[in-house]
């Protein structure tokens, strides 16, 4: 099963009160699940590869084998792509753990950079994780 996630993490302050938003679709368009959070205080970078983990995870319960990941910030993209070099050390554990999970759920992922336009939904359950202060569940 193919699915195309867009992902955002939110920071209000960086570091500050931090946000996930994810967003599942099947390939007709349709919502499979949606999911936000708050994560505490963190950075922007920190927000988006949290909410990459969470999508993964998803991914895996919801028995997905290719995952298009669909997301606003760049150097998460180019990271995961393999263009940028990982040099936050925080960020490094970030995607080691990102590549971990699509090794052991064997998922084939592809990672889109959008514009935030075409992120929107993400984005507006990121800010509802702020707002809400609530916990993740998956």
């Amino acid at each position: 099963m193919t699915i195309h996630a867009f992902t955002d993490g939110a920071s209000r302050g960086n570091p500050g009160d931090s946000g996930i938003g994810i967003v599942l679709k099947n390939d007709k368009g349709s919502i499979v699940t949606s999911v936000y959070g708050y994560i505490g205080k963190a950075t922007n970078n920190i927000a988006e590869y949290s909410a990459l983990l969470v999508c993964l995870r998803l991914a895996q319960k919801k028995g997905c084998s290719t995952l298009v990941v669909h997301s606003d910030s760049e150097l998460l993209v180019r990271q995961m792509q393999g263009t940028y070099k990982v040099k936050e050390p925080r960020l490094k554990k970030f995607v080691e753990d990102a590549r971990t999970l699509m090794s052991q759920a064997k998922i084939e992922c592809t990672f889109v950079h959008i514009t935030r336009e075409y992120n929107k939904e993400a984005d507006q359950l990121a800010n509802q994780g702020i707002d809400s202060k609530r916990p993740i569940h998956i």
